[in-house]
């Protein structure tokens, strides 16, 4: 059964349909909402509020855009409320388990120790930039360099303009340099 016809099954209340709805895209919701959140607690918060909010309102998805992108809009919405309502509460930790980059053991003779210390540095201190990074443009940012998505389809998850979309990605990347830079010149 491809996507369209679980999608349309699971408009019509069919559990099972939207049981495999979940289940194909949990991976991908919660990669996407830790990359956000930063925080392993508050990722799993955020997937079961988004495929909450997936199962209330899967009756209003039209189709026009693809099931993963109107997911990508949920996780974003409820990664950005949580935000506000932790600002709120002035509960501002962004405390992070793992790196923002795989390591993977790569058989490359070029690798050295000290290459690999390097590299880990310079993860290290690139995960605690984006940490620093607003929501909006954190979001904006993963969206774009690290998910890959293409500017006209984060300004659609992220219900704004591609000017807009442009103008927070330039502005995080420049916070990002101005943190690297700040970070190395030391």
């Amino acid at each position: 059964m491809d996507e369209k016809e679980l999608i349309e099954k699971a408009k019509n209340g069919d559990k099972k349909a939207l049981e495999k709805l979940v289940k194909k895209y949990e991976q991908t919701v919660y990669n996407f909402a830790y990359k956000i959140c930063r925080d392993k607690e508050r990722a799993e918060h955020t997937m079961q509020e988004s495929f909450l909010s997936m199962v209330k309102s899967i009756h209003q998805f039209s189709g026009n855009s693809k099931l993963s992108t109107w997911l990508y809009t949920i996780v974003s919405n409820h990664c950005l409320m949580l935000a506000r309502s932790q600002k709120r509460r002035g509960y501002t930790s962004l405390e992070d388990d793992d790196g923002l980059i795989d390591e993977k053991n790569i058989a490359d003779w070029h690798v050295t120790p000290e290459r690999i210390a390097e590299n880990n540095e310079l993860k290290n201190v690139l995960d605690e930039a984006i940490k620093k990074l607003p929501y909006d443009y954190r979001i904006v940012f993963t969206l774009r360099d690290i998910e890959g998505f293409s500017t006209e389809e984060t300004g659609k998850i992220v219900n704004l303009s591609i000017p807009a979309v442009k103008s927070r990605l330039h502005r995080a990347r420049a916070f990002l340099r101005n943190e690297l830079n700040a970070t190395f010149k030391n």
